[in-house]
């Protein structure tokens, strides 16, 4: 496997207990709140690694750019996290397994990479272990039609969300390529926060929570996870992935997050982890082989 693969393959991994987190946290912060204090701690992070790291400064001329990479992400937090409320953490889980697919055919739209037969098979090999990893832990029936839950307009979010994750990594290919992984997560996460801003002071508005909820244990750990593990150090390894490798090949590392978030609810949750969990696994991580050491 690429060393530049593990970049990527970290931030899944990193990604993998963020579901979880989330929901634990939105019984203090409303969703859209959370989104902003995530994106808003780790811009400022961003910002003072990459002012003390004397990163190459943005040219006006591309200001442009990362103002459309900002709005990839405010969209992809916004409908990931209000899609998150209105599930379930395993629902987001699975429903990850979409952004790798949409990826390698924005990939292919828009960037003209070359999706060969070795690639395409890896990617299905993925999903199906994927797949069988979430199937062995939850009714994946209930998972996929939202039933019990406020589940089709959560599921509907979560796709959406996966498009938009998409979209961002496609077309910061060409930013990453022209600046860093560094630059261009830092500059995309600080677009990204006057355009969530306005939604969280709406959100705060409707549902006046309680301010000391806001600023309790709980939150503060939730969105130090989210801003300097989910955020922060996350978007840089991924976006490091992409200085050297296709869109598509790195995406395929986001089939890993539910493998891990699996894990990590059986390690902190106490959740059971039946024999598929180990087979999926296997598989998955075949798939994600194919796809990393394929050419096309």
């Amino acid at each position: 496997m690429d060393r530049a693969a593990l970049g990527p393959l970290l931030a899944a991994a990193l990604w993998g207990g963020m579901y979880v987190v989330s929901k634990w946290g939105f019984s203090v912060v409303p969703p859209l709140t959370l989104g902003f204090f995530r994106v808003a701690l780790g811009g400022v992070v961003l910002y003072a690694v990459v002012h003390f790291s004397n990163e190459e400064s943005v040219e006006r001329a591309d200001y442009r750019q990362f103002a459309v990479l900002g709005l990839w992400v405010a969209a992809t937090i916004a409908t990931q996290f209000l899609g998150t409320e209105l599930t379930n953490a395993s629902q987001g889980s699975l429903l990850t397994i979409l952004t790798p697919v949409f990826t390698v055919g924005l990939g292919a739209a828009v960037l003209g990479e070359r999706v060969g037969a070795r690639k395409a098979i890896g990617v299905g090999i993925a999903v199906v272990g994927t797949i069988l990893v979430v199937a062995g832990q939850y009714d994946l029936a209930r998972m996929v039609t939202g039933a019990g839950t406020a589940g089709g307009a959560g599921v509907l979010l979560l796709v959406v969300a996966s498009v938009c994750w998409a979209g961002y990594t496609v077309w910061g290919v060409p930013v990453v390529r022209q600046y860093s992984g560094l630059t261009a997560a830092t500059y995309s996460c600080l677009a990204a926060i006057p355009m969530l801003a306005p939604l969280a002071a709406v959100e705060l508005y409707l549902e006046q929570p309680p301010i000391a909820e806001l600023f309790a244990p709980r939150a503060l750990l939730v969105v130090l996870y989210l801003g300097l593990a989910a955020t922060a150090a996350a978007w840089v390894l991924w976006y490091r992935g992409l200085e050297t490798l296709a869109a598509g090949t790195v995406a395929v590392f986001f089939f890993a997050q539910p493998v891990v978030g699996a894990a990590l609810g059986a390690v902190f949750l106490g959740e059971t982890i039946g024999p598929w969990f180990a087979v999926g696994g296997a598989v998955m991580a075949a798939g994600v082989w194919v796809v990393s050491t394929s050419r096309a």
